[in-house]
Parts: C-alpha cells; sequence; structure tokens
C-alpha cells in the first residue's frame, strides 16, 4: 500500500523537513523499517509501519536529535522482526543500535502489583535500565501512541497498560519534565481507569471553558499586554487549559468539588529576560489583588526536574481568581519537553552529547544556587535519573530491589535465609553464572539449592547486603559454637576422669567453685581455652591446689638478683617477661621489684631517667608465667576451636582471650597464655601458625 493511502507521506515529509542534513538517513530507516514490518498488522488491523513513524513524529515535534528520531523508526526492530544489532549498527550507527536494544530490554520488563512503593521501583528499573535518556524518551512516545490507540485491545489488557502508564511512565515523564507527554499520558489513562469520571470532568470543562475564554479575551488578556506593551516589554500572552487529570486530582487532593476549581485556564506570558518576568510580576500585581499564599518563585527555586517559572494567582474583576505564569522563552521551551529539549536538533551540528546536557544543567543550577555548592543539586538529579540500585526478577516475574554491587548470594538471602544457606549455583537470565557475579538491572535470577550446601566463609569477600552478611556470620558463629561445644565436652570427660568423679558430683562441685550459667557454657568455655582442663582439675583436688597456684604465678614470687636471694617481684604486666628473656628488675615502692623483658618501652624510661633503680636479673625458671600473643587468621568455621587446642596440646593454658573480625575476613585473636619459659613460648606459637589459616602470630605487649 503506497504512502499516499496510508495517510502517512505527510507524516513522513514533516519528519524529513525538520533534519534537511539527515534527510536521506531518516528516509532509508523509514524505508527499512517498512520492509522489515511488511505484512504485519497492529490490533486495530492498521500496517503495523504506522506506529514506529507516529513515535518518529512524536520525537521530531520534541525537537530530538536525528539518531532519537531514527532509534524512533526502528524501536521495534529488535523485538518484532528477524533483525539484529549488528544489522541496524551497520547500518545507522552504533547510538541508533544501542537506543533500540535500550527500548528492547525495557520493553520486556513485566510489571506486577503496581503499589506505591513498587511502582517507584519500576520507574527507577527504569531509568538505570536505559542508561541513555534517550531511550527513556523513545519509550515515552511509543506508550503514547498505544495509549492513543488503546481502544482496539480487550478491556483487561486496556486496564493493564492504562495503569501502567498512569504509575510509571507518566511519572517519569514528570520527572524528566516532559510536560506534553504526560499530560497525554495522563488524561488517557483517566480515561480508561475512571471511564465515569473522566466524563464528568469532561463535560465540566467543555461547558465551562467557552464562558472563561470571553472572560478572560474580555476582561483580563487586553488590559495585561497593554501594561505589557507600556512598559517596553515584548511578550506572549496566551491561556491554556488544565489538564483532565490534574483537575480530577485537584478536587480529591482539596476534598472539593469541579465548581471550585478556578484555575481551569491559566494565563501564560512568555518574555525573553529573567528581568522581564520580575517585571511583569509587578505589572500584574499592579493591575490585580494578588491572592495571600498563592505565589510562587519556581525561578530562583526550580522543581527537581529543573522547571523554571513564576506562578501568581490574583483576583481579576468580578472577583474571579485568575493564575498567571511567567517564563522566559528557554524555560517554556524546557517545561514542555524537559529533558528532551536538551538534545534538541541543531542544524548542521551532531547531538548534543551527554556531558553537554549535564554541563548546561551544572550552569543553570550555578545561575540558580549562587553561592551553594552546584554540584551536590547535579548530583541528586544523577542518583534520580540514574538510580544506584539494580532491579532484579525472581523466575516469577517480582521485582526485587538490591544496592548496586550485589550478587546471586545477596538475592538468594533476601529471597530467605534458607535460600542463601542452601544455596548452590545461580542461573542469571537463563545461564550459570557464578556466585560472586554482579547483577545488572534488568536481570532474572534463579537460585539452586541443595541441601548439602552450607554457607562459606570467602562469600564475605564479595556480598555486599548487611542482611547477607549477617545471616552467613550467624551461620558461621552458629557451627563455631557447635565445634566449641564437641571440643569442651571431650576436655570435661578428660578432667573429671583425671579426679575421678561421676558428673553428677562433678558438676555440682565445680559449680560451686566456677561461674556457669548451664552445661553448655563451662563446654563452650573449656572449648575455647578460656577454662582450662588443669584449671578445672585444681579447683577440685586440694593436693594438687599448692602447686597449681606457684605455677600460675599470680605475678608475685622470688628472684635471684646479682646474688640476692628471696627478694620478692612482680611480673610487669606491660611486657610479661619469660625466663629465656632479657630481664632487668625495676626498684619501686610498694611493689618491691617489678620484672621488665629488654625491649619495654616503661624499662626504657626508668633507665634513662632513673638508671640506679634498674638492675640485671636472673630469673630461675620455676613453675609457670603469663605472657600475650596476637595471632592474625583468615576467619573460617572452626578455626578459634582448632588454635585453643593446639595451645591445649603444647603444654600451654589460656587464660583470657579476645577476637575481633575486619570486614575483610581476617581475624585478629588476642590470647593470654601460660608457658615454662621462652622456648616453651616459641614451641606454643609454631603450633599455632601450623593452624590452617593462620597468618601470623606474635608476642603482644601493652
Amino acid at each position: 500500500m503506497a504512502l499516499k493511502e496510508l495517510g502517512l507521506g505527510e507524516i513522513l515529509e514533516d519528519i524529513e523537513k525538520r533534519y534537511p542534513e539527515e534527510r536521506d538517513i531518516i528516509h532509508r530507516a523509514f524505508e527499512f523499517v517498512s520492509e522489515k514490518h511488511s505484512g504485519q498488522l497492529r490490533k486495530s488491523g492498521e500496517p503495523y509501519v504506522i506506529h514506529p513513524l507516529e513515535v518518529a513524529k512524536t520525537l521530531a515535534e520534541l525537537n530530538m536529535d536525528s539518531t532519537t528520531v531514527i532509534a524512533g523508526l526502528l524501536h521495534d526492530t529488535l523485538e518484532d522482526t528477524d533483525t539484529t544489532y549488528e544489522e541496524i549498527e551497520e547500518l545507522f550507527g552504533k547510538d541508533v543500535a544501542d537506543i533500540v536494544e535500550g527500548v528492547t530490554k525495557i520493553g520486556k520488563i513485566k510489571f506486577k502489583n503496581l503499589r506505591e512503593a513498587q511502582a517507584e521501583n519500576f520507574r527507577k528499573l527504569i531509568l538505570a535500565t536505559a542508561k541513555d535518556i534517550r531511550v527513556v524518551v523513545v519509550k515515552l512516545a511509543d506508550r503514547l501512541h498505544n495509549m492513543k490507540t488503546l481502544n482496539h485491545l480487550r478491556r483487561d489488557k486496556r486496564i493493564r497498560i492504562a495503569e501502567e502508564t498512569l504509575e510509571v511512565y507518566a511519572p517519569i515523564a514528570h520527572r524528566l519534565g516532559i510536560w506534553e507527554i504526560k499530560r497525554s499520558l495522563e488524561d488517557l489513562s483517566f480515561k480508561y481507569l475512571y471511564p465515569k469520571e473522566y466524563e464528568r470532568v469532561r463535560k465540566f470543562v467543555s461547558q465551562s471553558l467557552e464562558d472563561l475564554e470571553v472572560y478572560l479575551k474580555k476582561f483580563v488578556i487586553p488590559k495585561v499586554r497593554e501594561e505589557i506593551k507600556k512598559a517596553g516589554i515584548k511578550a506572549e500572552v496566551t491561556y491554556r487549559p488544565k489538564h483532565l487529570y490534574s483537575i480530577w486530582q485537584k478536587t480529591i487532593r482539596k476534598n472539593i468539588g469541579l465548581e471550585e476549581v478556578h484555575d481551569l485556564l491559566g494565563v501564560r506570558i512568555i518574555v525573553d529576560t529573567i528581568q522581564e518576568c520580575y517585571v511583569v510580576l509587578g505589572l500584574i500585581h499592579s493591575l490585580f489583588k494578588p491572592v495571600p499564599g498563592k505565589f510562587k518563585d519556581y525561578i530562583s527555586l526550580p522543581k527537581p526536574n529543573l522547571y523554571q517559572s513564576l506562578h501568581t494567582t490574583v483576583v481579576a474583576p468580578k472577583g474571579r481568581m485568575v493564575e498567571f505564569q511567567i517564563r522566559t522563552r528557554e524555560m517554556h521551551l524546557r517545561a514542555e519537553r524537559g529533558i528532551a529539549a536538551h538534545w534538541a536538533y541543531k542544524e548542521g551540528r551532531e547531538r548534543v552529547q551527554e556531558e553537554e546536557v549535564f554541563s548546561w544543567l551544572r550552569s543553570l543550577v550555578e545561575n540558580i544556587q549562587g553561592s551553594k555548592n552546584p554540584s551536590e543539586v547535579l548530583d541528586n538529579l544523577k542518583r534520580e535519573l540514574f538510580s544506584e540500585e539494580v532491579f532484579v526478577f525472581t523466575p516469577k516475574g517480582d521485582l526485587i530491589v538490591l544496592p548496586v554491587g550485589a550478587t546471586p548470594i545477596d538475592f538468594a538471602y533476601h529471597i530467605h535465609t534458607e535460600v542463601g544457606n542452601h544455596c548452590a549455583g545461580a542461573k542469571v537470565n537463563g545461564r550459570i553464572v557464578p556466585l560472586n557475579y554482579r547483577l545488572q538491572s534488568g536481570d532474572q535470577v534463579e537460585i539452586i539449592t541443595s541441601p548439602a550446601k552450607k554457607p562459606n566463609p570467602d562469600w564475605l569477600k564479595f556480598v555486599v547486603t548487611s542482611r547477607a552478611k549477617n545471616r552467613i556470620k550467624h551461620y558461621i558463629r552458629q557451627v563455631e559454637r557447635e565445634n566449641l561445644l564437641s571440643e569442651g565436652k571431650r576436655l570435661f570427660e578428660k578432667a573429671r576422669e583425671s579426679v575421678n568423679m561421676s558428673q553428677e558430683e562433678f558438676l555440682e562441685k565445680l559449680r560451686k567453685k566456677v561461674r556457669f550459667k548451664d552445661e553448655e557454657e563451662l563446654y563452650i568455655a573449656l572449648g575455647s581455652g578460656k577454662l582450662s582442663v588443669s584449671k578445672v582439675v585444681s579447683l577440685l583436688s586440694p593436693k594438687k591446689k599448692a602447686s597449681t597456684e606457684k605455677s600460675r604465678g599470680r605475678g608475685r614470687g622470688r628472684a635471684t638478683m646479682d646474688g640476692l636471694e628471696g627478694v620478692m617481684y612482680e611480673m610487669g604486666s606491660c611486657c610479661n617477661p619469660v625466663p629465656g628473656d632479657e630481664i632487668y628488675g625495676v626498684v619501686t615502692r610498694g611493689k618491691g621489684i617489678v620484672l621488665h623483658e629488654k625491649g619495654c618501652s616503661n624499662l626504657r624510661y626508668v633507665a634513662e631517667h632513673f638508671p640506679e633503680k634498674v638492675f640485671r636479673v636472673k630469673l630461675k625458671p620455676e613453675g609457670k608465667f603469663k605472657t600475650k600473643i596476637r595471632i592474625k587468621a583468615r576467619d573460617r568455621i572452626g578455626i578459634l576451636s582448632e588454635i585453643a587446642k593446639n595451645i591445649a596440646e603444647s603444654g600451654s593454658n589460656i587464660w583470657e582471650s579476645t577476637t575481633r573480625t575486619t570486614g575483610d575476613g581476617t581475624a585478629f585473636m588476642d590470647f593470654t597464655i601460660d608457658v615454662t619459659n621462652k622456648k616453651h613460648l616459641r614451641d606454643v606459637m609454631k603450633s599455632i601458625k601450623s593452624v590452617e589459616g593462620v597468618e601470623a602470630c606474635s608476642r603482644l605487649y601493652s
């Protein structure tokens, strides 16, 4: 069928006239799409090619660049024909191919549960998926024509599409400031979702507008034009009715009747400069009495979508309220077309780069904000348009919102703790991916589970959500606790057998000596080394008590110093010296001699300022001596119990222990242990270093 017969010739010609330098490539694009969609019909029975041409027409009317218009012509070819991305790229360039691919991705999004919070997530998903804002503009133009032909679909489909449009696409058009499309999408959705209310508002507006127009033309506009002319300002004075959906929303928001909506028609005044905007505002207020609280300065304080204008409502002749909007031509273009205005076609010039758009926004914000930091406003706008979240789907099509960088493990724990704990693998868009794969907006994620699979501490290195981190750590602590319980029970039996008591008698006597809430707490104390077998045995064996106390050394004893016997001493808690160290004594008041290891900072201070108080000491290796060590290890299940076991098997007891784990899975463990001498300490540390995952072990000085 010829273009003329379809009524498409004039549309195509009008588009081509707007882009004289790209006329040939636009015509080639139309011929390409006509061939690809040949034989395809819309639900209306019309040839399919009408739809892409109408989309391109809308984009041209928005003055989008030629790249976007061509992408509008081709936007359905990847989805509905045998066309490939490579084919589009070769014939029309990478930018066109990328935009068409972006529109196709958005078209595959399945909208479910359009309650308020989810609707906002879907809006963010579209913006995040698009990457290039022109993709969204093409999708809005596509949705606009689909809404205009919605009457050819079944009622249930009409309702679903209208709901999507009102909850997702119209707010995006608003966010991007594309007023023309926003208004049309809202009114068309209103018509299908609330037909009775739509008809009631339509009839009221239709009946009221004629009277309002006569009133404005007779009593308001002539006076305004005359005053502006006297001031020597060149201005356009027009009026425009509010769109139906906004009128209906106002009645709901303010709980008023239609007859109480006074701003059905707004007067718009367009001038050349910002200064003239304020001059005209003064003229309006001198002609008519302003209504208190009804003045808005969106020039000094723009809306989030960078809309700028002065709004004022006045009491005009006969007591009628009239709203005025005053703006510059540039502001008017932006108000009608929003961000689309920044890709406006300019003859002899390639499309405006996205960087240029944000450069323009930056300069605008600087003008508006004055001394305030414009980059913050710009960053907020970018965050609004290019979300810092990823939007993925379950196999059933439910939308899940996760932070950027999220992995299948994060997704699994978001679904349920058990799904995360038994995650064995993941499929993204039908393909197996590694568990540290970074999810992208639009991905469909399927988790493969297995009862045999358990959380891996290595997952902590790449998960990003606090929920996943907490669940993994909880599982690790749970397993660690089970290991400590098992080891504690073994040591409990060892201690019980050594004192030859029944379990009941052993527990009863031990409870009188050691405080513990229940048996589990006792087992964990034994398993972690906080309570040693030798300590338990010494508490329940009076004969061994004295020797044990001596071996534990409460920090005091006798030493040999340069041949002097029987002098009382105390071990320095700052360095915890042991036999085999180079040890010095420091004479103090009240404590007698305090012993320090040669490298101790406290010893160096005393030696420098009071050298007469420092003596070389030869310590007899009797009993055991407390010292501190620090262990650095890769955190894993069971590592604490293995270290405690190796310390015990090396003939040492743990008096105290603390553990700290960093975000990257590195554990730092501090132990206070007892040893007989420096060689014994080296043996204990060597045994600790043999534990898998231990990276370092060294003495710890306070």
